[in-house]
C-alpha cells in the first residue's frame, strides 16, 4: 500500500471519529474525569475497540458483498413480514435521532466558540449553519469525509495538547486503562454506559459502510479504520484527561465538597474555562474551545450525512436510485431536514427533549439489532465467503460487545419509558443493573449459540 493510499484511507475513515466525538462525548468524558479522575478510562478503551470491531465487520460486509449495511439489512428481510417494522425502527432511530441530537451538536459547537469569543450565540448558530451548508454543497460524500478527517486531526491536536499541558500522572492513566472498576458514588454506572454509548453509536455504522469506496481492499480498510478509530479513542481519553486535572491531587474531603457544589450540566464549561486559564493560561482556553467547536461542527455535518446515507441505503431501488444520489433531491431533502431541525432548536437555545427520549428508546432497540446482524453475516459463508469468516477470538470479542450493547439497549429503553411515565428509575444502584446484566448475558449467549450452530451447518453443506 502506497503512502498516499494510507493517508487517504486514514482521512476517509476519520469520518467515523468525527461522528462519535461530539458534544456528548466532550461533556461525558470531561464529567467522568472531574468526578472520577482516570478510574473510568477503561470504559473508553473498551468502547474504542468495540467501535473498531463493529465498524470492521460492517466495512468487510460492504467490500465482500458490494452492499452497504442498510442495503444488506433491506435485502436480508426482503420477503419477510417483519421487514416493514425493522426498516421503520431503523429509519426512526437514525433520522429522528440525528435530527434530535443535531441541536446539541450545533449548540456544543457554539459553546466552544463562546469560550473564545464574547459574541451572542445566535450569530454562531447562523455561521455554523452556513458553514455546514457550504460543506454539503460539495455533493461528494468522499470529499466531505476527507474534510471531516482533517477537522478530526486538528481537533485531536487541540485536545491532546491541552491534556499533555496539564501533566497527567501516567501511572494513573495506565491503571485506569486496564483495570475495570465502577467507583462508589451516585451515577458512576450511568457514566460508564454514557462513555460507551457516546462512542458505539448506530448511525456511525451506516455512515462508514455507506460512504465507503467499495473498491477499497480489506487490508486498506483495516489499516485506515484502525488508525482513525484508535485516534478518536485517544482524543476522547485526552478530553477525560482535561477533566481529571480539575480534581487530581485534591484531598478526598475537598474533592467531595467541590463536586457536591458543582452543577456540571449548567456550569461545567464555565468552571473549566476558569481552571484552564488559571492553570495554563488563556491560550489553553482558546485551544480547548477550538477543540469543542471542531467536535460539535464535525458531528453537525456527519449527523445529516449519516441520515441521508441510511435513508438511501434502505429505500433506494432501481426505479428511484438516481434521485438518491448525493447531488439529487431525496438525498438533499434528508440532509436539509436534519440540519434545519437542529438550527431551529439552536436559535431557540433548547434541545428537543421529547424527540431525544424517543430516539434513545429506538436506539436501544437498533444497536443490539445491528450487532446481532453483523455477527450473523460475518459467520455466514454464503454472504461473507469462507476466507473472511470470523475466527473464534473475533466471535468471542463481538459476543462481549453484543452483551454490552444489550445492556445499553435495555437501559436506554427503561430510562425512556420511565421518563415518559414519570416513574423514578433506580439507576444509581445494583438493584437496577444486576437484572439488566443477567438478562442481557442470557440473550447474548443464546443468540451466539444459534448463529454459531447455523455457521457449522452452512460450512458443512459447502464441503
Amino acid at each position: 500500500m502506497t503512502l498516499k493510499k494510507r493517508i487517504l484511507s486514514i482521512l476517509f475513515w476519520s469520518v467515523v471519529s468525527a461522528a462519535f466525538i461530539g458534544p456528548g462525548t466532550v461533556t461525558t468524558a470531561t464529567k467522568a474525569g472531574v468526578y472520577y479522575n482516570f478510574s473510568l478510562l477503561w470504559a473508553l478503551v473498551f468502547s474504542t475497540f468495540a467501535t473498531l470491531l463493529l465498524q470492521e465487520a460492517s466495512a468487510r460486509l460492504t467490500i465482500r458483498s458490494q452492499m452497504n449495511l442498510g442495503e444488506a439489512i433491506s435485502k436480508k428481510f426482503e420477503n419477510k413480514s417483519s421487514r416493514t417494522l425493522i426498516l421503520f425502527i431503523i429509519i426512526i432511530a437514525i433520522v429522528l435521532g440525528c435530527a434530535a441530537y443535531e441541536a446539541g451538536n450545533i449548540l456544543g459547537s457554539v459553546a466552544g466558540l463562546i469560550l473564545i469569543f464574547d459574541i451572542p450565540y445566535y450569530y454562531f448558530v447562523a455561521g455554523i449553519g452556513l458553514l455546514a451548508a457550504l460543506v454539503f454543497a460539495l455533493n461528494s460524500v468522499h470529499t466531505i469525509a476527507k474534510i471531516m478527517g482533517f477537522i478530526v486531526f486538528l481537533m485531536g491536536i487541540s485536545f491532546f495538547y491541552t491534556s499533555l499541558s496539564l501533566k497527567p500522572d501516567w501511572g494513573e492513566v495506565l491503571k485506569g486503562s486496564v483495570i475495570p472498576v465502577i467507583p462508589e458514588g451516585s451515577g458512576s454506572a450511568l457514566l460508564v454506559l454514557g462513555l460507551v454509548g457516546t462512542t458505539v453509536i448506530p448511525y456511525d455504522l451506516f455512515l462508514g459502510s455507506g460512504a465507503l469506496d467499495k473498491k477499497q481492499t480489506v487490508n486498506e480498510m483495516r489499516f485506515g479504520l484502525a488508525f482513525a478509530v484508535i485516534l478518536g479513542g485517544i482524543i476522547s481519553m485526552s478530553i477525560m484527561g482535561v477533566g481529571n486535572a480539575v480534581t487530581a491531587g485534591m484531598p478526598e474531603n475537598e474533592k467531595a465538597n467541590f463536586i457536591a457544589s458543582l452543577d456540571f450540566d449548567n456550569n461545567g464549561y464555565i468552571m473549566l474555562k476558569e481552571f484552564l486559564k488559571n492553570k495554563i493560561g488563556i491560550y489553553a482556553v482558546y485551544v480547548f474551545g477550538f477543540g469543542m467547536f471542531a467536535a460539535g461542527f464535525s458531528s453537525a455535518v456527519t449527523s445529516p450525512l449519516a441520515s441521508a446515507i441510511t435513508a438511501r441505503s434502505l429505500f433506494s431501488n432501481e426505479k428511484n436510485k438516481d434521485k438518491w444520489k448525493p447531488e439529487k433531491l431525496y438525498f438533499k431533502l434528508i440532509i436539509a431536514g436534519v440540519l434545519i431541525t437542529g438550527l431551529v432548536f439552536g436559535f431557540m437555545n433548547v434541545k428537543p427533549i421529547p424527540a431525544i427520549i424517543i430516539a434513545q428508546a429506538f436506539n436501544g432497540l437498533i444497536l443490539p439489532l445491528i450487532a446481532v446482524f453483523l455477527i450473523f453475516v460475518v459467520n455466514d459463508p454464503d454472504i461473507i465467503g469462507e476466507d473472511y469468516l470470523n475466527g473464534w477470538l473475533s466471535n468471542i470479542l463481538m459476543g462481549i460487545v453484543l452483551w454490552v450493547t444489550m445492556i445499553l439497549g435495555l437501559t436506554n429503553i427503561s430510562k425512556s419509558a420511565a421518563k415518559v411515565s414519570g416513574f423514578n428509575l433506580p439507576t444509581d444502584n445494583a438493584s437496577f443493573f444486576i437484572p439488566v446484566i443477567l438478562v442481557s448475558f442470557i440473550l447474548s449467549a443464546f443468540i451466539l449459540f444459534v448463529i454459531y450452530r447455523r455457521r457449522i451447518k452452512l460450512v458443512t453443506q459447502r464441503l
